[in-house]
């Protein structure tokens, strides 16, 4: 049944991997769990119902990819888009959690016509072969750069913006402790996945986390909550009760609409819109040239089921009371552990599902332990840099931009404005855009980046 409702032989896989991928996944995921409502409940939501609807949003959201285009990506509330919720939306604007929540059900709705209509579709391949390459290294080095961050082994600089981890002083215990097992976490990967050890990835996860709970049992690791640092030991297993949900269910028809302005909705919807519809699409590229999923003209078979997914997902969870629902960059994970097909992806939901009963031991997973797997995988995503044509300036130059967009401005979506605005501009002002034939789709893109940066 698997085999014939997955195509498990013609994607060149088997139940084995694609299990083993969507646990690795998972394992670097599982943090939204409890950064997820940690955010959001700054706006007065619950945070047990915060994450009761991760839970759900993320195992819904991640079956449809699975049935709709049997693809191993995964979806959960996303990072940054949850920031602009809390922060932006009712921290910043003064607005209501449950208007914030209409906003972003409004804009699933939106995405579904736009889904519907190819318009997606569209961006999707009228982006050139360059710049897709391009997003997938400038992804790679951005979920390094995040596990660097999550394992605290790149911390603030007043002097430097950024500075590498002190391991000595009054924080070793704690904070230098978690970004050396980090770093050994990272060793132990790499040693997994040079012997060729199938699920090395997800091992280097476990085995990580074995070291700190032996750590912190003799001392080495100290917990430190005002630091960011937590108990690696759970605390307990499981747990039934999920009456919290109904604090935010159904919220998002509770809004009072009367109250909002419509031009600031408008822009509100539209920022929403926005940031999530090329952070996706990033990461559709990105993680699909990774797994040379992407047909010789650059395209992605399939493209409408996945991106229906999507936009069905974020509606679905601004019922349950989430943030935007996107596609995860972390997915890369798993591909790179093998998955090819929805069997991934849906072994990812179940656990998601699961979550929800074993919720205190997934989240006493510490980040120290799922950063090893984001560097690695940056690792990974360099590789589609030798696809870049560096004696074509003019492809060369937009796509390097692209690159180092990503992680300096901690956007995907940002790096996909930069590289699609100086390419399109290149291609112009030099007159290769004559050769090239580039579409109008890219013009229309390429003016519409540059009013965001004018107007929001």
């Amino acid at each position: 049944m698997l085999e014939s409702f997955f195509k498990l032989k013609e994607n060149k896989t088997d139940v084995k991997t694609e299990v083993m991928a969507g646990i690795t996944t998972f394992m670097t995921m599982a943090y939204i769990l409890a950064v997820n409502p940690s955010i959001l409940s700054t706006t007065g939501m619950d945070a047990n119902a915060v994450l009761i609807a991760t839970s759900l949003a993320a195992f819904i959201g991640t079956a449809l990819m699975a049935l709709f285009a049997n693809y191993p990506f995964a979806l959960a509330p996303g990072m940054g888009l949850n920031a602009y919720f809390a922060y932006t939306v009712v921290s910043g604007m003064g607005y209501s959690w449950q208007i914030a929540l209409l906003a972003v059900f409004v804009e699933g709705i939106i995405f579904i016509i736009l889904s519907l209509l190819n318009v997606r579709e569209a961006i999707f391949n009228a982006i050139p072969i360059t710049l897709k390459s391009a997003v997938s290294v400038g992804i790679g080095l951005f979920i390094a750069f995040i596990g660097l961050q999550n394992a605290k082994i790149v911390v603030n600089s007043d002097a430097t913006l950024l500075t590498y981890q002190t391991f000595k002083g009054e924080t070793f215990h704690s904070v230098g402790m978690g970004a050396l097992l980090a770093l050994i976490g990272v060793l132990i990967t790499a040693v997994f996945l040079i012997k060729k050890v199938k699920g090395g990835i997800l091992f280097g996860i476990i085995a990580t986390w074995i070291l700190g709970i032996l750590c912190e049992l003799i001392g080495l690791y100290v917990p430190n909550p005002d630091a960011g640092m937590y108990s690696v030991i759970p605390s307990g297993i499981i747990s039934f009760d999920f009456s919290a949900i109904g604090q935010t269910f159904g919220q998002v028809f509770q809004a009072d609409f009367g109250s909002v302005r419509i031009f600031d909705f408008i822009v509100i919807v539209f920022a929403f819109l926005f940031v999530d519809l090329f952070d996706t699409l990033g990461t559709l590229i990105g993680v699909a040239s990774k797994a040379n999923m992407l047909d010789k003209d650059g395209k992605l078979p399939r493209i409408k089921g996945a991106l229906l997914a999507d936009a069905a997902a974020t509606s679905i969870g601004a019922i349950f009371g989430t943030s935007t629902t996107t596609t995860y960059v972390e997915s890369a994970s798993g591909v790179t552990e093998g998955g090819r097909t929805g069997l991934t992806a849906l072994t990812t939901g179940l656990l998601f599902l699961l979550a929800l009963i074993f919720s205190p031991l997934f989240l006493t997973i510490p980040s120290f332990a799922t950063a090893p797997a984001l560097i690695i995988v940056g690792f990974y995503m360099m590789g589609a840099v030798v696809r870049i044509n560096f004696d074509d300036m003019a492809e060369a130059i937009p796509a390097f931009l692209c690159i180092i967009a990503m992680p300096l401005a901690y956007s995907i979506s940002e790096g996909i404005a930069i590289g699609v605005i100086s390419w399109t501009l290149l291609q112009l002002i030099t007159g290769k855009g004559k050769d090239k034939k580039v579409s109008v789709l890219m013009y229309v893109l390429t003016v519409l980046f540059i009013l965001k940066y004018i107007f929001l």
